[in-house]
């Protein structure tokens, strides 16, 4: 004797095919009705996202424009840089460096170092200008501030060839103006 047995794996496949299609016929008409409701709610998510980014956009376009558009400390890293950036080329680097810190408090790495960078480079314009004017008193605290703040920029970016020239440039003016370590200190 041969004995007749069915095959184990065509019963079980017959068995599992049957109940899925029954779970489908009880599952359809919820699932249909769902699909819309989820697909609406993935367009609005989407339509919100776009309009934000628009938004952001818009407000970089007027910065970059030199309207003075007020930004909040909790916006998006992109457009903190760019108040940065406004302010740095309008030697408002005080009121830029509030910005500065929210970035820093976010993560944003390479924007904090971009945006460090900028207050620099303003620093060291003012600088120029109060030397240029034989202000050495004013000029010294801005060069150790801007020195500070390449090297914080070089921190979250080591590869900012201008951040270290820019470092360079500051270090040979403490160095050639030994007052100005002395009268402002440099951590």
């Amino acid at each position: 004797g041969r004995t007749c047995a069915a095959p184990a794996p065509v019963a079980l496949r017959s068995r599992l095919s049957g109940a899925l299609a029954g779970a489908w016929r009880r599952a359809r008409p919820q699932v249909l009705l769902a699909l819309p409701i989820v697909l609406v709610a993935v367009a609005l998510a989407f339509g919100v996202s776009a309009w934000r980014a628009s938004r952001v956009n818009e407000t970089m376009a007027a910065l970059d424009a030199g309207r003075d558009v007020a930004v909040s400390a909790e916006a998006d890293p992109a457009l903190l840089l760019a108040r940065v950036r406004f302010l740095a080329t309008r030697s408002r680097q005080d009121e830029a460096e509030p910005l500065v810190e929210a970035l820093e408090r976010r993560g944003a790495v390479r924007e904090t170092g971009r945006a460090r960078a900028m207050v620099a480079n303003a620093r060291m314009r003012l600088a120029f200008d109060l030397l240029s004017r034989s202000d050495l008193d004013r000029a010294g605290p801005q060069v150790t501030l801007a020195r500070q703040d390449y090297r914080r920029a070089l921190e979250a970016r080591p590869d900012d060839w201008d951040a270290k020239f820019n470092l360079d440039v500051a270090s040979r003016l403490l160095r050639d103006f030994p007052d100005f370590d002395r009268k402002s200190g440099d951590a």
